[in-house]
């Protein structure tokens, strides 16, 4: 009997591969995919333009942009904040309008009601025989109540159409990959050590090695946790804070003492064989089947 593998349709078992491959083709249950080496930024590369930084700097939590790049998002964000602090502004003053105009109008009703109440004092003698003939309806439509009825159909009419309360806008602008506020201060420099090979012609953002340790001269890439040394803004290698900078505290490049708030680690993306920091694999949830 030949061996028919994952085709096989004459076992009574539904396999996990037919599942997977039916699933695919009717368009139903969740796809999962690992993302391979180039759906994932670089590590030299800016977290929002995902292109080589010209001019590199770096957050506090270790997050790499192109200067050029953060700096133009940041004044988008006061722009857009300036416009919503108008707009909010200008919808306050509107709510104090009409809520000066509902207090008017409520001193109205209650000086009308008033005179109302005092020109409705007896003055002849009542017959308390003779019946009045009665003019009250019990429709919802008289007496004007047909125009404060709520209106289902109406979105200004319906029962829950309250305005919602205004909300001052946040002038914070948060950093777009790590959600935490960002400031233009805390936006530090950051320093590439290019790898010296007069051989190799091409520019430096074409090569497959770009840039190296600034102390151990090791090539650098996804696949090597990084660090930045905040004094001088030079990129090392994990390795070498822990056996080298962390061993007497000493910056190696300027023999002057740092401590551990002067690492900042770099956040980086990974390879399609190994995952680091990053999530590597892709879903989409999609309709279940159902019996």
């Amino acid at each position: 009997m030949t061996r028919h593998a994952r085709n096989c349709t004459a076992g009574a078992v539904y396999t996990y591969h037919e599942k997977k491959k039916d699933a695919q083709a009717s368009g139903y249950g969740t796809n999962a995919q690992r993302l391979g080496k180039d759906s994932v930024k670089n590590f030299d590369c800016c977290s929002l333009s995902l292109q080589p930084c010209r001019i590199p700097v770096i957050t506090k939590d270790g997050y790499l942009f192109d200067k050029e790049v953060i700096l133009e998002y940041i004044i988008s964000k006061k722009n857009e904040h300036s416009r919503k602090l108008k707009e909010y502004e200008r919808l306050k003053r509107k709510e104090e309008d009409e809520n000066t105009q509902k207090r008017a109008s409520e001193v109205e009703k209650k000086v009308a009601s008033f005179l109302k109440s005092e020109n409705n004092i007896v003055s002849k003698p009542i017959d308390g025989f003779k019946q009045e003939p009665s003019t009250s309806s019990i429709s919802n439509m008289a007496e004007g109540r047909d125009k404060v009825l709520p209106s289902f159909w109406v979105p200004s009419q319906t029962p829950h159409s309250g305005q919602s309360k205004l909300e001052k806008p946040d002038s914070t602008i948060y950093c777009p990959i790590s959600g935490k506020p960002l400031k233009v201060k805390d936006l530090m420099d950051v320093k590439f050590t290019p790898v010296n090979d007069p051989d190799n012609k091409k520019s430096i953002h074409a090569r497959e090695n770009r840039y190296m340790c600034a102390v151990t001269h090791d090539i650098l890439s996804n696949s090597i946790p990084c660090a930045v040394l905040k004094p001088t803004g030079d990129v090392v290698t994990l390795e070498c804070v822990e056996k080298i900078i962390k061993k007497d505290w000493i910056h190696p490049l300027t023999n002057k003492k740092i401590a551990e708030k002067d690492i900042i680690v770099m956040q980086r993306g990974g390879t399609g064989y190994a995952l680091t920091n990053e999530k590597l694999e892709g879903k989409l949830e999609r309709p279940a089947l159902r019996a």
